[in-house]
């Protein structure tokens, strides 16, 4: 039986509270650098680089994020409209678009203001990066770099280090990395600092390792942290505050309350029933809801494609080695990078294994039309899975920005019914005595009361 959530707030919730604060502060520094007139470095999630662009004392500015918290804050699609009313597609991704409603309103955001690019930086992980950079390019003409990161040639080839493939393009990244660091140079107007780039490389060490630690301690039952909810929170201080100490301190206070609560049996929700694995980008118009309706049912997300893509390769726990920094940062961008690409085009194994290593009940797909990189070929991922795995899962779509095509009833609908179905799986292959039959019943009966929104008047 779980343990309700009755310990100090010292140990017990630290880390959500913690994380909004710290997030609160890094738009507040970048509104303050909006101010001074300075300009950012626009990077992305996927290969952000921002140990090295730290180095050079560039605000890291994540369009992404920015994007996503007009979403949460429920107030994205007035960005989205004056993005359409410029020109832009409906069709087209919606945090693109929510971008350019922030550029096109001066910066202006719910959190406070964006500064301005002085360059951006991107990867090819995600083939919107290089056409979104070339927006800013437009706008401001900024300077844009992009990095071209080798990817995997086919499931289950991944090379490593010490292969003669993988030093061939670790070869070629470091390459890259020269380049960019005579551009930064020559826009920022400082000289690179090789010692700064190991000291910001050493705090993603420590984030690194406390990211990986984080997952394996999901393992235990009951789950933490729920992946979806408490996950982006801690994406969301990975990325902002990535290779500094304020960040290597965080998910090392993070890693302590999650070990204190697994030695004392503290979940994340008061009654888990079932363990599951989101495969997507979470639903942010309707954040906290969509996130209901699955507890609601005593359903935990246990890991998710989303904390492996969007961590920066932290989910790997790739630590760099600091006597070499060039070399290392660009074997960790390489690999990192390359595992992202990896989450979309060859998720099936990872998906066995995290259903494995977790104890999964099953598996919730949710393809969204803004994101045809994450969302094309689930249909195909998940019927690969169900081969692979006797799995129950669930496939729903909606949207991560544009509340348009957001039908929380359609959603309730489905996810009911998923779990009433992952209820009668769960009668129909256990093997009980006739009162534990009884009161798994009950304890279903009251979790279908809750989610309808009836009232329970049974105090048996």
């Amino acid at each position: 039986m779980n343990t309700v959530q009755t310990e100090p707030i010292s140990i017990v919730g630290r880390g959500n509270a913690e994380g909004a604060r710290l997030f609160r502060e890094w738009f507040d520094d970048l509104s303050r650098a909006a101010g001074a007139g300075q300009g950012g470095a626009y990077v992305f999630v996927m290969g952000s680089l921002a140990e090295l662009l730290r180095t050079f004392d560039f605000p890291i500015v994540f369009p992404e994020i920015n994007s996503l918290q007009t979403a949460v804050r429920r107030v994205a699609h007035e960005y989205l409209n004056e993005a359409e009313d410029y020109g832009y597609s409906p069709d087209i991704c919606g945090y693109v678009k929510a971008d350019v409603g922030v550029q096109l309103r001066g910066g202006r955001h719910p959190m406070g203001q964006i500064p301005k690019p002085a360059l951006a930086v991107n990867t090819n992980a995600c083939n919107t990066y290089i056409k979104w950079a070339e927006i800013w390019e437009r706008m401001y003409g900024v300077p844009t770099f992009t990095l071209d990161i080798p990817g995997t040639r086919a499931e289950g080839k991944q090379t490593w280090p010490g292969d003669r493939d993988f030093e061939n393009d670790r070869t070629y990244v470091a390459g890259q990395l020269r380049e960019l660091i005579s551009l930064c140079e020559r826009v920022s107007g400082r000289p690179f600092d090789v010692d700064r780039l190991r000291e910001a490389m050493g705090h993603a060490n420590t984030m690194s390792a406390a990211w990986k630690r984080l997952l394996d301690l999901n393992r235990t039952r009951p789950a933490v942290f729920n992946a979806l909810a408490d996950g982006t929170i801690y994406l969301g201080v990975s990325n902002g505050f990535r290779g500094t100490a304020a960040g290597a301190a965080y998910f090392a206070d993070l890693v302590e309350e999650m070990e204190y609560k697994a030695a004392h049996g503290i979940g994340t929700v008061t009654d888990e029933r079932y363990r599951l694995v989101f495969v997507g980008v979470p639903c942010y118009p309707i954040f906290r809801r969509f996130n209901e309706l699955f507890t609601e049912w005593g359903g935990v997300f246990v890991n998710s494609t989303y904390l492996w893509f969007a961590s920066g390769g932290s989910n790997l726990g790739f630590e760099y080695d600091l006597t070499r920094p060039l070399d290392s940062l660009a074997e960790g961008l390489l690999i990192g990078v390359r595992d992202a690409m990896d989450s979309m085009l060859f998720q099936t194994d990872i998906l066995i294994r995290m259903i494995d290593d977790n104890a999964a009940d099953g598996v919730v797909y949710h393809p969204i039309k803004s994101c045809r990189t994450v969302s094309t070929g689930l249909a195909d991922s998940r019927r690969a899975l169900l081969a692979a795995r006797d799995v129950p899962s669930l496939f729903i779509e909606s949207d991560m920005m544009d509340r348009r095509v957001v039908s929380e009833a359609q959603l309730k609908n489905r996810v009911d019914a998923f779990f009433e179905g992952l209820a009668g799986r769960r009668r129909q292959g256990a093997i009980r005595d006739p009162l534990s039959v009884v009161s798994e019943a009950h304890t279903e009966r009251r979790g279908t009361e809750r989610a309808s929104g009836q009232r329970t008047t049974d105090n048996g």
